[in-house]
């Protein structure tokens, strides 16, 4: 019998091999140790893991298939979303997560050691002193979508990147200046349930 939150996986992702089960299961455990040491999500929020964390991050993976070798810098990543949910899924891509907040990437750094994932590494550094390249940018919201291209778009090559940035409510005066390089993707859509509702994926080419 699975874990409840594995089961919420597979309702979506089916298709997961059984090392990837393996570490979507292990989540459930390494993010309460940790959020004992820092407190990465509120308390209340911890029992909505699955729904809220997880699943909220692979919504990306609902509009987008990450080919083979494509490197992918998560900015803001915060408690590593959706950094290590992509990176579970993705084994053959390469994964990045940064934030200015060092004790948030202490705890990301030790799920994804307890994990034993390869392809994903975190860093303690704003986006604006980064200087790496990559092919695409994610984020679960940080700041408002013009404020945030402006501050990462210097991490992917001119007119060849791309941006997956999770974003709740409504998006119309925000998508406003950009409006001709971004799509809209519903949560809703692809995930039931009242907290994907109002949730998107909004999709930039930069």
């Amino acid at each position: 019998m699975n874990p409840p939150g594995l089961d919420l996986i597979l309702q979506y992702f089916p298709e997961i091999t059984a090392q990837q089960r393996a570490h979507f299961t292990q989540l459930g455990t390494l993010y309460p140790e940790w959020n004992e040491r820092i407190n990465l999500i509120s308390r209340k929020d911890m029992e909505n893991l699955y729904e809220r964390h997880i699943l909220h991050s692979l919504g990306i993976a609902k509009v987008v298939a990450f080919k083979k070798g494509t490197r992918i810098v998560d900015v803001g990543t915060g408690g590593g979303f959706p950094l290590v949910p992509l990176a579970i899924l993705f084994p053959e891509c390469t994964f990045h997560g940064i934030d200015g907040i060092g004790k948030k990437i202490t705890a990301v750094k030790g799920v994804v050691e307890g994990l034993g994932l390869k392809n994903c590494t975190a860093e303690q550094v704003r986006s604006m002193d980064h200087q790496e390249r990559y092919d695409v940018i994610v984020s679960r919201a940080v700041t408002t979508l013009p404020e945030f291209i402006r501050d990462t778009k210097h991490l992917v090559p001119i007119r060849q990147g791309a941006m997956y940035y999770l974003k709740g409510g409504e998006l119309a005066d925000e998508i406003l200046p950009v409006r001709n390089a971004v799509k809209v993707h519903e949560l809703k859509e692809f995930f039931s349930g009242e907290f994907f509702g109002t949730k998107k994926v909004v999709e930039v080419r930069l």
